[in-house]
């Protein structure tokens, strides 16, 4: 087990032996090309935002939100490659929207979070490429249980504030509740490790190129996560200045 999006089992009949196969680079270039859509999606929301067009801008947000997740839960299970652009596109609407409404309440917030996705980003890379971290079986699991734990309090919170209860310490700006977004957002960076092992041994396995699209989709919901718990805590120290 391991990454909730991705499936590290790989067997037999899954490689190609006739045809190119999934690299590492490849991966590396549709990430990339991902990247690019998902922040052009996410500045023309916010632009519509800084323009007073708060109406247009908190549906096309809204319309992220929801036909993101349902893509998301379909590309999982589909490992259809053609929807991960468009699933890119809606993350970048989302983002748009929640980065706009964070930097109103927060001015320079946006940035930081965005430094420290990236500085998280680069420093699991380095922690796996030296192995000082290694992604084995045990690791996995123990992620793979932490996010899935994580992912059902979420749930819980959100089913519960239809009725005006929450999960305690989720919200909060306390030093416990602080603590409690930290290790959230530890998990979530450790999520990357899990990514990183699943492109490598996808590539060592030669899987089929499309898997390229794959991994790359992997490594953007785990990325995205981890921006927008960054943006949280963030958020709470601001609340106790």
């Amino acid at each position: 087990m391991a990454n909730p999006i991705l499936n590290n089992n790989f067997t037999e009949q899954e490689r190609v032996y006739d045809s190119m196969p999934m690299t590492v680079n490849g991966t590396i270039q549709i990430t990339a090309f991902l990247g690019m859509l998902l922040v052009l999606a996410a500045a023309f929301v916010w632009s519509r935002y800084s323009l007073g067009y708060i109406d247009l801008a908190s549906m096309l947000m809204g319309a992220g939100v929801i036909v993101g997740f349902i893509l998301a839960l379909i590309i999982t299970f589909t490992k259809n490659k053609y929807l991960i652009p468009v699933y890119a596109v809606c993350e970048g609407m989302a983002l748009g929207g929640i980065s706009a409404i964070f930097e109103a309440s927060y001015p320079g917030i946006v940035s930081q979070a965005v430094a420290g996705t990236f500085a998280a980003l680069f420093s699991m890379l380095i922690l796996y490429r030296t192995n000082v971290i290694r992604c084995t079986d045990k690791f996995r699991s123990v992620i793979f249980i932490a996010t899935v734990s994580i992912a059902v309090v979420y749930v819980v919170n959100l089913i519960g504030s239809f009725f005006g209860l929450h999960v305690p310490l989720l919200n909060s700006s306390s030093n416990a509740g602080l603590a409690v977004s930290a290790v959230i957002c530890v998990i979530a960076a450790l999520n990357l490790i899990v990514d990183f092992d699943f492109i490598e041994r996808a590539s060592q396995n030669m899987l089929p190129k499309d898997m390229e699209w794959y991994g790359a989709f992997g490594l953007m919901v785990t990325l995205v996560w981890l921006y927008l718990e960054i943006l949280r805590l963030l958020a709470k120290f601001n609340n106790r200045r």
